[in-house]
């Protein structure tokens, strides 16, 4: 049976991911940056501060999500000991 390889890699101190290990994970965060410079044109903040925000809250969560689904089970870290 193969070891589960992970596409993020958990943060050596605190809760959550640091930079991604595997090219799938740098994918995602090419996308999700992508999508943000879309949004700019897409959803101008001069126009519509609220959507842009609830846009960029959106896709934050969609990544937070990836996260979570592909990377390295998330709990708080004090360090590699």
């Amino acid at each position: 049976m193969s070891e589960k390889k992970y596409w993020f890699s958990a943060k050596k101190y605190g809760w959550g991911w640091g930079f991604p290990s595997t090219w799938q994970g740098w994918v995602v965060y090419c996308v999700y940056f992508a999508l943000l410079i879309a949004g700019l044109l897409v959803v101008p903040p001069a126009k519509s501060k609220i959507g842009f925000f609830a846009y960029t809250v959106a896709l934050s969560a969609v990544l937070c999500g990836v996260c979570y689904a592909k990377g390295e089970p998330p709990k708080w870290r004090w360090g590699r000991r």
